[in-house]
C-alpha cells in the first residue's frame, strides 16, 4: 500500500481514535473531580498494563524504545496534562491546544526521521494552526476561559505527544512489532514515576485517603482511560505510524477538538465563542488541505505526464 493515501480501513481507525480521543477529555475531568492527577496517571497506566503481563508477551523490540514512549506518552503528555486540566485548562481548549503535537511531530519528523514534507502539508497545517490560534485566543467571561499555567503544561502535553510519535516511528524501522503489545508494556514505564509524583504531590496520608474514597465516576473514568483512550486507541493510532509517514498519520487529530468542543459543551456547559466556531472550521479545512493536497498533485503529475 502507498504511503501517499490512506486505506478505507486505516480511515476509519483513524476517525474511531478521534471520537475516542475528543471524549478522553470529558473522562479525565471526571476522574479528576475524585483523585488528584498523578495518582489518575498512576492508576491509568497500572489498568492498562497489569491486567495484560501475564498473558501479552514483550514486544520485538528493544526495551529502551518501549521505555521511551511509556515515559513520553505516559509520564510526560498525560502528567502535563492532567496537571493542566486540574490548574484551570477547560475541557474544549484542552482538545485545541493538544493538537499542537501536529506541528510538533511535522517540524521534528524532518530532521530526526529524515521524512520529507510536501508543500501541501505545510500548508494545511498552517491553515489548520490558524484555526487553533484563533479558538485559543478566545476569552469569555464563562467556560471559555483558561489559565495561562493551564495553557502552558497542555501545550508540553502536546510537544511530549510528538516526541512518542517519533519513537513508535523509530520503533518501527527498528522491528516489525505488534502495536498492542508494545502499549501494554510501554504502560508499564510510567506507573512507579507516577506514584512517586502523587506521593510527593499531595502527601501519602492524601493518596491513601483518595484511594479509599475512591468512587464509581472516577473508577469508570480509570477504565475508560486505560481500556479505551490507551489501550485500544494508541494501538490503533501505534499501527498507522507504523504504515504511515508521521506528517500524514498527525493532523488527523486535528479532529479531535471538533469532538472535544462538542462534548465539553454538552456535559459541561461550555459553549465556545463564534470565534471558537470559525477557528474549528479553519482547524477542518486545513485537514481537508493536508490530506487532499498531495492527491491533487499526484492527478496533475499524471496529466501533464508523458
Amino acid at each position: 500500500m502507498s504511503v501517499a493515501s490512506l486505506s478505507r480501513g486505516d480511515l476509519l481507525r483513524a476517525l474511531a481514535v478521534v471520537v475516542i480521543w475528543g471524549l478522553n477529555f470529558v473522562v479525565m475531568k471526571v476522574g479528576l473531580q475524585g483523585i488528584g492527577p498523578m495518582l489518575l496517571g498512576a492508576l491509568r497506566f497500572s489498568a492498562a498494563a497489569v491486567p495484560f503481563l501475564l498473558f501479552v508477551k514483550f514486544p520485538n523490540l528493544p526495551w529502551r524504545y518501549v521505555a521511551a514512549y511509556g515515559l513520553a506518552q505516559g509520564l510526560g503528555q498525560f502528567g502535563f496534562l492532567f496537571l493542566g486540566l486540574q490548574m484551570g485548562m477547560t475541557v474544549g481548549m484542552a482538545s485545541v491546544v493538544m493538537q499542537t503535537q501536529a506541528f510538533f511531530t511535522l517540524l521534528l519528523a524532518v530532521p530526526v526521521l529524515g521524512e520529507r514534507a510536501r508543500a501541501a502539508q505545510w500548508l494545511g497545517l498552517a491553515v489548520a494552526l490558524g484555526g487553533l490560534l484563533l479558538i485559543a485566543t478566545a476569552h469569555g467571561e464563562g467556560p471559555g476561559q483558561m489559565t495561562l499555567a493551564g495553557f502552558v503544561l497542555t501545550l508540553g502535553a502536546g510537544f511530549m505527544w510528538a516526541v512518542s510519535n517519533l519513537v513508535a516511528r523509530l520503533a518501527s524501522r527498528v522491528a516489525d512489532y505488534d502495536p498492542f503489545p508494545f502499549i501494554v508494556w510501554s504502560s508499564v514505564f510510567p506507573v512507579l514515576p507516577f506514584v512517586a509524583l502523587a506521593l510527593w504531590m499531595d502527601g501519602p496520608q492524601t493518596v491513601v485517603q483518595q484511594l479509599t474514597g475512591i468512587g464509581w465516576p472516577a473508577i469508570l473514568s480509570v477504565l475508560f482511560l486505560a481500556w479505551f483512550a490507551t489501550l485500544l486507541a494508541y494501538s490503533l493510532w501505534t499501527r498507522l505510524l507504523k504504515r504511515h509517514p508521521a506528517g500524514r498519520v498527525t493532523p488527523f487529530s486535528l479532529l479531535v477538538p471538533v469532538v472535544g468542543l462538542w462534548s465539553a459543551w454538552m456535559f459541561f456547559d461550555e459553549l465556545p465563542l463564534l470565534q471558537q466556531w470559525l477557528g474549528t472550521g479553519l482547524v477542518l479545512m486545513g485537514l481537508v488541505v493536508n490530506q487532499l493536497g498531495g492527491w491533487w498533485q499526484s492527478v496533475r503529475a499524471r496529466r501533464n505526464g508523458p
